[in-house]
């Protein structure tokens, strides 16, 4: 199981490393999460520069995929060569496919939400309206394979939905709790299965 976090210049950290840190949490044979880059380095919007694990020719061996966030998402969209790779790489009849804050704005342009709604941060909110696509007042929706989050927050509900799906419930639930503050651990959990559990089905 490979599951590759989309990170493009201007990433937003707690989007991708969190999400990392959360689907790292599954230790077992095959297990692999990469930061999935078009370039050798990116820098974040803090200023945070990490190496590529992955680039964006391996996304279409990819089991499941994240597409993280950042300041320069447009920038994304409107190059046409990472939109075309991206449009290759990207299949959600055999991948898990996620998106996170602007991210989504990417899963939108490529026609991969369809008329499905979709989450998303309040600033991207207009742009994915403006692509056709119908955003939801929540943290977090799932249609089939391809979810989306909204809010920075709401990445470890992503994270647990993609371990889920492949997992089951349990594990998901089990990485939740590592991560979740002490003496919230058990609020924090059943909060986070009420949200996923009803797009697990299907």
């Amino acid at each position: 199981m490979h599951i590759a976090i989309l990170t493009f210049e201007g990433y937003n950290e707690l989007d991708s490393l969190v999400a990392l840190g959360i689907l790292h949490r599954i230790k077992r044979p095959g297990w692999r999460v990469s930061l999935c880059c078009p370039s050798d380095e990116v820098t974040s919007m803090n200023g945070v520069t990490l190496k590529a694990q992955t680039r964006l020719e391996d996304l279409p061996s990819a089991d499941a995929v994240i597409v993280g966030s950042g300041v320069r998402t447009r920038e994304v969209v409107a190059d046409a060569a990472t939109m075309q790779w991206l449009a290759k790489g990207l299949d959600p009849q055999r991948q898990t496919i996620g998106a996170q804050c602007s991210g989504t704005l990417i899963l939108a342009k490529l026609g991969l939400l369809g008329a499905v709604p979709a989450c998303t941060d309040l600033t991207t909110k207009p742009w994915v309206q403006e692509a056709g696509v119908e955003v939801l007042n929540q943290p977090f929706y799932a249609r089939g394979s391809v979810a989306t989050a909204g809010g920075c927050l709401a990445s470890p509900y992503l994270a647990a939905w993609v371990i889920a799906r492949s997992e089951g419930l349990e594990a998901a639930q089990a990485a939740l709790h590592y991560v979740a503050p002490v003496g919230e651990k058990e609020s924090y959990v059943d909060r986070a299965t009420a949200l996923i559990r009803p797009y697990l089905a299907g």
